[in-house]
């Protein structure tokens, strides 16, 4: 699809200024007719008349598609037809952005088109795993029961996604302040004392040489030292965007001692929930399999999950292909096994994948209660030894003045 800038006056004459996403400008201008707005120019590009600043159009987050989810499906579970729920959504829509995309899911719908053909075109907002979801419940003919077990499948994916987040946010900032306290005290604090220990020469303790060489250091080269730490930052950064990089980034992610089973597991707990979910609603294990891998985020998991597409299509068990290739633990063999001998693999993975995720919260706790005391005795041990430096540096002024 082009993007296509527009100027226009709405029904109650106030102006509007945007973009719109049409296959061809004609289809652009009836879509904004359709709105009630009159058109007075409209033009490729994303470009605003008013300004010429470039707006670049920012499709819906995960919130609004799981609220957009939650409402279609109260709305067909209260009998509404499809394209009645769609407009009633559309009158509802509080950004631009999810209007547009109703409007364009209520016009494929219009025209014929059953709602998972409509959001393929979408598929970078929705996912193949949601148009899949919206599919199976299309052919059972169940798809307000498919609308909310998808409503709960994002309301789980979201608050496991946020417990991590926010767990995580009070060990950064804690980092960032033991740094930015070091570099005060030695880049502004210390050099106060420098005149006072000049005299002094090799009489100074050796301890307190080093913190003031420290301190000279951060003085007379922070701004290297900032530009190196930046650059650096940079470097890595597009290291890990390489495949090389990021494969060898997320080796090492699993290998770490607390974080790699904790990294593993949330992982896994993806894979295992999708894998699940869809099977579970009448899509074919190789294409629930093929759809799960892509939510893996882990590079080296993804490779190791890649053996399962040709192991299934060939006849062979998922946990013997997962026990051969080595890389998974015997929880998820043996719980894969029991789904499969069961003829229940679908209520064995959801099972799965929320035991993952109860590791994964008390792990994240457990972690967390081990990094921040860390933390702080660590950056009061480097404080504490900059104190000290400068104690004893005028505990020896005092003995020579003596």
């Amino acid at each position: 699809m082009a993007t296509f800038s527009y100027k226009a006056v709405g029904r109650d004459g106030k102006p509007h200024n945007g973009s719109v996403e049409a296959d061809g400008m004609e289809l652009a201008s009836r879509q904004l007719r359709a709105q009630g707005l009159t058109l007075l120019k409209l033009e490729p590009g994303d470009k605003l008349a008013s300004g010429g600043k470039k707006v670049v159009a920012k499709p819906p987050g995960r919130q609004e598609v799981l609220s957009m989810t939650t409402e279609l499906a109260v709305l067909l579970r209260a009998g509404l037809p499809l394209d009645r729920a769609l407009k009633v959504l559309i009158d509802m829509a509080s950004l631009p952005q999810v209007e547009m995309l109703l409007q364009d899911l209520l016009k494929n719908v219009k025209g014929g088109k059953p709602l998972s053909a409509a959001l393929e075109p979408h598929e970078h907002v929705f996912g193949s795993f949601y148009i899949s979801m919206v599919r199976a419940g299309e052919a059972s003919g169940q798809l307000s029961s498919v609308l909310d077990r998808l409503v709960e499948y994002l309301e789980n994916a979201k608050a496991n996604r946020d417990s991590v987040v926010s767990a995580l946010i009070y060990p950064t900032i804690l980092l960032v302040v033991a740094v930015l306290s070091v570099v005060l005290m030695l880049g502004f604090v210390v050099p106060q004392f420098e005149a006072l220990f000049e005299d002094m020469g090799d009489a100074l303790p050796l301890l307190t040489q080093w913190v003031l060489a420290g301190a000279d250091f951060i003085k007379s080269w922070g701004w290297l030292l900032a530009l190196v730490t930046v650059a650096g930052g940079i470097a890595l950064r597009n290291w890990m965007a390489s495949d090389a990089g990021k494969v060898a980034f997320d080796e090492r992610l699993l290998k770490l001692p607390l974080a790699g089973g904790i990294i593993f597991e949330f992982e896994m707990s993806k894979f295992a929930r999708t894998v699940g979910t869809l099977v579970g609603n009448g899509v074919s294990l190789l294409k629930a399999i093929s759809i799960a891998i892509d939510t893996v985020d882990n590079r080296v998991m993804r490779d190791s999950l890649q053996v399962l597409p040709p192991a299934v299509k060939g006849g062979q068990r998922m946990s013997i292909a997962l026990e051969e290739s080595g890389k998974f633990t015997p929880m998820v063999i043996q719980m894969v096994r029991v789904g499969e001998e069961s003829g229940s693999l679908d209520k064995m993975l959801l099972e799965l994948a929320k035991v993952f995720d109860d590791h994964v919260q008390s792990g994240v706790k457990r972690g967390l209660a081990l990094l921040e005391p860390l933390l702080i005795l660590t950056m009061g041990f480097v404080i504490a030894i900059i104190i000290i430096a400068i104690l004893m540096g005028i505990m020896s002024v005092n003995n020579l003045a003596i």
